[in-house]
């Protein structure tokens, strides 16, 4: 226990000794760190202060420059001063000289003003008195001059007499008989010169019109490429055998007039094989029917009940297929936000034909024509392509409602929202209203663009040569033809005049006047070219 009080103590002992020697230590360091930063303190503030002196020197120098400096510049400033004062000096005393020189000048004016003043008026009494002499002698001689003037006139009357006298004796004519010729004479060559000038600036325009015409056509068409399909009004059904004929008659005809009466076309059942033919002017009906029956000669039962039903499910069926065809033509002519009805009568057009050409097909067809016409001609291209998409809508329903096509559907378009424009472009595309736009006018273009196209349209042969022989008999009503031939099926008539009887002018003048007549009487498609042909042909025989 002792030696473990012993053995402590020293252990205090060791650590107060080494806590007094570090506690020594560290309080020499800090005391050697204070000393060092105070000499560097010192040292700093020495600079400082050194630094202060430098700079006081230094602004004390400046300040005694810009001081040197400023007397200097205001020593120069007085020296100009002082200059600039003797010049004005000298000036007002040359402006003082000028003003005296002035004065005696004006004093000098002012007298030859009065000189010339006292001699006005004296020269303007001597004039009053040399004027009114001058008069006297002006109407003296003024009265001699008009004595001599009627002596003249006198002798020419009698000399003019004289003169038509012998004029009427030479001649045979009295005065007015000649004046009435030579006016007639200069009349006839009036006309002659004004007909000819006439046919050259028509000639000259016709040429710019054409060329002008033809390029945008050209443009026009080049970009517009569309199928040519014949279409009828009778469709025929394919039968898998002729025993399906006996099925679709059904016992005592029920079949068929069911058929008949739920479609409203006719079904004819004859000779030829294998095949049922649908007819009926309303292609819809006629659609329907040939799907109805097709669908029931696949499902094979084919009774009064079942026709019914498949009658109604296939009408549900095209309805939804003339919408689409209505939209997807709307969306190829690029004409968004038609109405809906709108869009199922251009569906419905897609079963109608005119002349043989799908009217959904030459719908689309017109208002791409139009379109292009428009942007061509600077017009509206909405209104022309709305109006040439919708321009047979009418057709659509001109079945129920009676007149013609392109009033009904103007007519509709007025009703379903469509703008002035376009109504009116559609009412006047076959002339029912007069083109009032320019849009009319490219819609009419487009659609006889269209149906003139070669293969777009059919005729019958009768039609044909009917209306090739009005073409000639038009022509061959004229005084004056000796012959007149229609051409390029019906699109150009060449007449051949009596030389003798019509000149060139008359010829111009008559194709003008056939030109007329046809379009007041004849119906045709696109445009009919007339030629008139004058020639003077001399023969003769060598013996």
């Amino acid at each position: 226990m002792g030696d473990l009080m012993i053995v402590i103590l020293v252990a205090v002992l060791v650590a107060g000794i080494t806590f007094f020697l570090t506690y020594f230590m560290l309080q020499q360091r800090a005391d050697s760190k204070m000393n060092q930063a105070q000499r560097e303190a010192d040292r700093v503030i020495e600079e400082a202060e050194s630094h202060q002196r430098a700079v006081k020197v230094a602004a004390q120098e400046e300040k005694l420059r810009l001081s040197a400096e400023l007397d200097k510049e205001l020593t120069q400033r007085r020296i100009e001063i002082e200059r600039i004062e003797h010049r004005i000096e000298k000036k007002e005393e040359s402006i003082d000289d000028k003003s005296r020189k002035l004065e005696q000048r004006d004093q000098a004016i002012r007298k030859g003003e009065q000189r010339l003043q006292s001699m006005r008026d004296s020269w303007d009494s001597e004039k009053v008195r040399k004027d009114a002499e001058l008069e006297e002698t002006r109407q003296a001689v003024l009265k001699d001059l008009e004595d001599q003037r009627a002596q003249q006139m006198q002798e020419v009357e009698l000399s003019r007499q004289r003169y038509h006298e012998e004029l009427e004796r030479v001649a045979g004519l009295t005065a007015q008989e000649a004046r009435d010729q030579l006016i007639a004479d200069i009349e006839a060559d009036a006309r002659h010169m004004a007909q000819r000038h006439v046919h050259e600036i028509e000639q000259e325009a016709k040429e710019e019109a054409d060329k002008r015409a033809r390029k945008i056509l050209a443009t026009t068409i080049q970009r517009i490429a569309s199928d040519y399909v014949s279409e009828s009004t009778v469709s025929v059904v394919p039968l898998p055998s002729d025993e399906m004929k006996g099925r679709i008659i059904g016992r005592e005809g029920r079949n068929i007039r069911a058929l008949e009466t739920a479609t409203g076309v006719d079904l004819i059942v004859d000779d030829t094989p294998e095949a049922v033919t649908v007819s009926g002017f309303d292609p819809v009906r006629r659609e329907v029917a040939r799907r109805s029956l097709q669908k029931l000669l696949q499902d094979g039962r084919i009774h009064p009940a079942r026709i019914e039903e498949v009658v109604n499910k296939t009408q549900m069926e095209l309805d939804e297929i003339m919408r689409e065809e209505g939209e997807r033509v709307a969306y190829d002519a690029n004409v968004p936000g038609l109405h809906p009805d709108l869009i199922k009568l251009l569906g419905r057009l897609k079963f109608r034909t005119s002349y043989g050409q799908n009217v959904l097909a030459h719908s689309l067809e017109t208002s791409l024509i139009s379109a292009n016409l428009a942007a061509e001609l600077g017009a509206d291209v909405n209104v022309a392509k709305t109006a040439g998409l919708l321009h047979d809508i009418g057709k659509a329903v001109d079945h129920e409602v009676e007149g013609p096509h392109a009033l009904i559907g103007a007519d509709i378009a007025r009703r379903l929202g469509r703008s002035s424009k376009i109504v009116h472009a559609i009412a006047a595309h076959h002339n029912e209203e007069e083109p009032q736009t320019i849009e009319a006018f490219i819609v009419q273009t487009a659609d006889a663009i269209s149906g003139a196209r070669p293969g777009a349209r059919r005729e019958m042969v009768e039609t044909y040569i009917k209306r090739l022989e009005a073409l000639e008999g038009v022509a061959n009503s004229f005084e004056g033809v000796e012959k007149s031939f229609a051409i390029q099926a019906g699109r150009e008539v060449r007449i051949l005049v009596q030389p003798n009887t019509i000149n060139d002018a008359g010829a111009t003048r008559l194709a003008q006047d056939v030109v007329k007549k046809i379009e007041e009487t004849l119906e045709y498609p696109g445009q009919i070219k007339v030629t008139v042909i004058r020639e003077t042909r001399a023969v003769d025989y060598a013996r």
